[in-house]
Parts: structure tokens; C-alpha cells; sequence
């Protein structure tokens, strides 16, 4: 992880202003204009003009941008080094200085997230096993030699598919907790794919399901996204997955 504040601090205010850019002008003052092309400066959150507008959002920006690393920054300090740097002082730090302290942060903060990675990791493994264990005795539930567990909610009547056919379902995905973190059926849309090109738990659940079946499926982490999960994404490291699935139809089998 290499962190720099002054890069990030500096896209922002440049992406803030050229999305003011975007906006159409106000044709007395020159200044971006709402909708109706009148001038965007009415009271806000209690923030009664444009000025402290911009400098809330640029502010909460920054803050979001560091808040990760929270832990490790005097705020006191940053909001001075912000003050010398708008006022136009020279840096406490010359550039050699400031790059070497960056690094070392940078290794710091790398370091805990792999460690807090790593303790994910055996945390959801554990959380996983233990949640299978249990629901692995409830009626109507089976588990396969693979790990995997399914519960039949609708049996079809139609063709099972096989591995190197292009299926069409409609799905919702949760992880334990419940979130949801994928559902064609929110979208209101289907989605159609090659049976071989999703994770081990879908490939073989899948192929258990005649064309008009839908089940549950609990899908162990090491059948669904492993030891990685989704990086920068919702499914975490060993993440025990709950899918729904109806299978539509069989769109072109290899046979």
C-alpha cells in the first residue's frame, strides 16, 4: 500500500473542480448554476453559502480518504501542515524526508492489513465450518461429498444441465450475516453463463437441478472464492455464501 496524501488531497480538489466546470453557468454571475440556471448558493445543512459548501465536501472528502488510517494520524498536526501548505510556508520536511516517512507508513499500514486479513481469513473459515456443522442437520438439508449443501424448494421437471452447457437463472446471494451482496432478481433481469466459468460450488449445485428447480445452496468458502474472497469487494476471505437459485432453462447444451 503506498500512501500519499498529497496526491490524493490534490485529485480531489481537482476532480470537485472540474465537476463545477461541467455545470452550466449562470449568464449575470458566471458561476455554476442548478438546474433552472439559477446560482447554486442557497443555505445548506446550515451551511449559508457557497464557500463553506465547497469546503465541507472538499474536507469530508479528505476525511474519508484517511479515515483507514485514523489510528495513525495527529489531526492536529495534518490541520496545521494544511494551513502552512494553503498559506504558502515551507515544508517542515524536504522531499527526500517526507518520502522516507511515507514509506516506512505505507510498510506500517501494509503490515496490519495483512494481519488483519490473515485473522479474517481464520475467522470466516471458522464461522463457516461451525454455521455447516449445524446446518447440515436440519431437514431437508443434504450435503455432498464435496462440502457443499443444498435444500430442494422447487424440483423440476426439465434436463439436468452439465458443465459445458450455457444455462439461464435467476439467483440472490447473502452471505451469513443475510446482507445481500449480488441478486439478479433485484435487477429484475436473469443472467445467462457458461456453467464452467463460475466458482466449484455453482458448477456442481447446478448440475444437480432439472431446468425448473430452484434451490438453496450453502456454498463452503473453499467452493466459492477461497482464500482471496472478492478483493476490494463484499465477499470476504474462506466467506461461507447462501444462494437461492431457479434454473430457468438450458440455453444451448453441448449436445
Amino acid at each position: 500500500m503506498n500512501v500519499s496524501l498529497r496526491i490524493t488531497t490534490a485529485a480531489l480538489v481537482a476532480s470537485t473542480l472540474a465537476l463545477g466546470a461541467c455545470k452550466p453557468l449562470d449568464k449575470d454571475t458566471g458561476k455554476p448554476a442548478d438546474g433552472e440556471g439559477k446560482p447554486a448558493t442557497s443555505a445548506l445543512a446550515g451551511l449559508k453559502n457557497e464557500k463553506e459548501q465547497v469546503s465541507y465536501v472538499i474536507g469530508t472528502q479528505v476525511g474519508e480518504s484517511i479515515a483507514p488510517a485514523k489510528e495513525e494520524i495527529d489531526l492536529d498536526v495534518l490541520f496545521k501542515a494544511i494551513r502552512d501548505a494553503v498559506d504558502g510556508k515551507e515544508s517542515k520536511l524536504d522531499e527526500a524526508q517526507a518520502m522516507q516517512v511515507m514509506q516506512a507508513f505505507g510498510e506500517r499500514m501494509q503490515a496490519r492489513q495483512m494481519a488483519e486479513f490473515e485473522e479474517l481469513k481464520t475467522k470466516n473459515a471458522s464461522e463457516g465450518e461451525a454455521f455447516l456443522a449445524e446446518n447440515g442437520k436440519k431437514p431437508g438439508v443434504t450435503t455432498t461429498a464435496s462440502g457443499l449443501q443444498y435444500e430442494v424448494l422447487t424440483e423440476g421437471t426439465g434436463p439436468k444441465p452439465k458443465l459445458t452447457d450455457t444455462i439461464r437463472v435467476h439467483y440472490k446471494g447473502t452471505l451469513l450475516d443475510g446482507e445481500t451482496f449480488d441478486s439478479s432478481i433485484d435487477r429484475g433481469e436473469p443472467v445467462q453463463f457458461g456453467l464452467s466459468q463460475v466458482v466449484p460450488g455453482w458448477q456442481e449445485g447446478l448440475q444437480l437441478m432439472p431446468v425448473g428447480s430452484k434451490y438453496k445452496l450453502w456454498i463452503p468458502g473453499k467452493l466459492g472464492y477461497g482464500e482471496q474472497g472478492t478483493p476490494g469487494g463484499p465477499i470476504g476471505p474462506n466467506a461461507t455464501l447462501v444462494f437461492e437459485v431457479e434454473l430457468l432453462e438450458i440455453v444451448n447444451s453441448a449436445q
